[in-house]
């Protein structure tokens, strides 16, 4: 997690160079909004670097769930990064309509959008190998806006060629308000998810139902109920009821749930699990979950 966000920090920085030296020659508005997303993935990849390395800092004394709800704030903060950026790019495309101009040295304006293209390309698949691995939001949001930012980047491209080879100087503004459009559907997602867990929303329904198959494969396990769930970073947090015969000693029962717990971890490997043992039955059907 932490190399995904040096990655991301390094590509971001590279880009602004060569993305700001492409604008100054080439002045496409097309190339101003590849250039404002870069700075602001360059804030977001900043963000995120702190935030993973407080959000892999332990559970302590104070903090008994640990740290991993930083990732999510730190997603609150691209998704704010992100929509400030769009509605700029709005503006700027907007004033293009009425004010155009043509745009000079193109060509290096499209060896400077194939190199971030690739670039981009590169560091989208470290990222998806790093979350598959991980599962952090954090870096699930970093990649998310490198995704759109490979989208954006094709449309500058082609925006450049319309431009440059077949003159249609209204490509510019209208494939950079297209990218905006995309830039804040972006910030949405990422702050969709990101309140998710800030607000401890149950995990998906079949995540849940995952679990509730594992619980009721026990033999021993009648029913369950009560079953609550959340996430924080990484890590989940699982608690449920087990129902089993009344006539089962205590030492058993605690027995049985432990069973079930390692049963889930090995499904959810980054999960704190906490099971309550009950008498089937203690329980109507109307509190059960």
């Amino acid at each position: 997690m932490r190399w995904a966000t040096y990655a991301s920090v390094a590509v971001a920085s590279t880009l602004i160079v060569i993305k700001m030296f492409a604008y100054v020659l080439t002045g496409s508005v097309a190339i101003l909004s590849s250039l404002i997303d870069s700075l602001l993935d360059l804030i977001a990849s900043g963000i995120n670097l702190f935030a993973v390395r407080h959000a892999l800092v332990p559970a302590d004394h104070d903090h008994r769930y640990g740290h991993g709800k930083a990732e999510a704030i730190a997603g609150l903060a691209q998704a704010a990064f992100i929509t400030g950026s769009s509605i700029f790019l709005i503006v700027e495309s907007i004033n293009r309509f009425y004010h155009q101009q043509p745009i000079e040295n193109g060509n290096i304006g499209i060896v400077v959008m194939l190199i971030t293209i690739t670039l981009t390309a590169l560091l989208v698949k470290f990222q998806r190998y790093v979350v598959k691995q991980t599962g952090s939001i954090a870096i699930t949001a970093d990649s998310l806006h490198y995704v759109g930012d490979l989208l954006l980047n094709l449309s500058v491209l082609i925006a450049l060629v319309l431009g440059i080879y077949f003159d249609w100087q209204l490509a510019d503004p209208v494939f950079a308000l297209l990218i905006a459009a995309f830039i804040l559907k972006s910030a949405w997602d990422i702050a969709k998810q990101s309140l998710a867990q800030l607000m401890d929303q149950e995990l998906p329904d079949e995540l849940r139902e995952e679990i509730k198959k594992i619980a009721l494969q026990h033999p021993e396990v009648l029913n369950m109920h009560e079953l609550r769930t959340r996430s924080s970073g990484r890590q989940y947090f699982i608690q449920l009821h087990l129902e089993m015969d009344g006539e089962l000693k205590l030492r058993e029962a605690h027995e049985i749930a432990n069973e079930v717990e390692i049963e889930i971890c090995k499904v959810f490997p980054n999960a704190e699990v906490i099971i309550h043992e009950d008498m089937e039955g203690l329980h109507d059907d109307e509190s059960r979950e």
